[in-house]
């Protein structure tokens, strides 16, 4: 998302985020980065989805299943996708041309989690541009050389 904004020092602004698909390594959360990768994850999706299959195929014609059932398993197996993808990180760079001697091109970079996080940040950035000229130092976005 690219939104324009005007500082209150009548500079122009353009703050951006956008969707990070991979995780970008945090210096404080470095004990964190160390994974198995992606394979448990799949082998367990995999062993989930085998499992509701058989237990689906192997059903005797007989036994009716109800709908909230199928509707309860799909719910199941879609939770944790749904939830990684509204996790994601987000990127939020503010950043301004300047305009003479007095303002100088400036840019501010910070990452958030979660689409509606980043979102409100976005908001509360844009709005401290129009108050205050510049994005808060106490947020999550620091200035960058």
């Amino acid at each position: 998302m690219n939104r324009a904004v005007r500082g209150s020092d009548g500079r122009k602004w353009n703050l951006r985020t956008s969707i990070e698909w991979s995780d970008p390594l945090m210096v404080d959360e470095w004990e964190h980065d160390v994974s198995g990768g992606r394979s448990p994850g799949v082998v367990m999706g995999s062993v989930v989805f085998i499992l509701i299959t058989a237990f689906l195929v192997w059903t005797p014609s007989e036994v009716l299943i109800p709908g909230w059932l199928v509707l309860a398993l799909l719910l199941l197996v879609l939770f944790f996708p749904v939830r990684w993808l509204l996790r994601r990180p987000w990127s939020i760079i503010a950043e301004t041309p300047g305009d003479t001697d007095e303002h100088p091109p400036e840019r501010w970079v910070g990452v958030v989690r979660g689409t509606l996080t980043a979102r409100q940040e976005s908001a509360r950035v844009a709005r401290n541009i129009e108050v205050y000229a510049e994005p808060d130092m106490n947020g999550p976005l620091q200035p960058v050389e």
